[in-house]
């Protein structure tokens, strides 16, 4: 992980909120019910060549899963993924230069958002354990990302969403101080990123609101 203040001061992005529902999400993945009744996608190993893949081989790694944690400390989100051993700094609610990991010193009513990345080898579960409201970036397939193909939904804490393979997200963002979710993905865990400040000079600003009327 790194501080806040490593990175620079950058214009901002306004990202689109949408409400999840089944039609909203359906480019992307879907929301889910039940966790114990729902198997992620796994993909197939890709051939290198031109010989194929045998069949039933390429996709036996599997999945893993545990407990993901989103935490608000001051103005700073921070991400920790117990699956795959992750900690992250996954935005801020104000300018990186000024923000405070000891204090909010502004509301938390958006994450501006420095990066984004996909899975190619499986998909991805997020199951919220506390019932309450979220929001999660996400844009479709391909390499050629750019801000304004990028839409956060807004989930109101009664159901998953699972992200199919290769959909760019990020971490989950809570409304609340701290959320935990059931997070299940493919093994492999391959990861393919994209820095949005650097790429682009600007931070991604996704609403954070607790409320959303239709």
């Amino acid at each position: 992980m790194f501080d806040a203040s490593e990175k620079p001061s950058l214009e901002h992005f306004n990202v689109p909120l949408v409400i999840a529902t089944d039609e909203s999400v359906k480019e992307y993945g879907c929301l889910v019910d039940d966790p114990d009744t729902f198997d992620i996608e796994i993909v197939r190993w890709p051939a290198p060549g031109w010989r194929p893949i045998d069949e039933g081989t390429g996709d036996e790694g599997g999945y893993v899963e545990g407990t993901f944690h989103g935490n608000w400390k001051g103005d700073i989100l921070y991400g920790a993924n117990e699956a795959v051993n992750g900690n992250y700094v996954l935005g801020w609610s104000t300018d990186p230069q000024q923000a405070s990991a000891d204090e909010a010193t502004c509301p938390r009513d958006k994450v501006l958002l420095w990066h984004m990345n996909y899975h190619p080898d499986g998909g991805q579960l997020f199951f919220p354990l506390d019932n309450k409201p979220f929001v999660v970036p996400l844009a479709l397939p391909g390499d050629d990302l750019t801000p304004d193909k990028v839409v956060a939904f807004w989930c109101d804490g009664s159901r998953g969403l699972y992200i199919r393979p290769s959909i760019w997200h990020e971490g989950i963002f809570p409304v609340e101080d701290n959320q935990r979710f059931l997070d299940r993905q493919g093994k492999v865990h391959a990861r393919v990123s994209c820095d949005i400040g650097r790429e682009f000079g600007v931070y991604l600003s996704v609403p954070l609101p607790a409320k959303v009327t239709s």
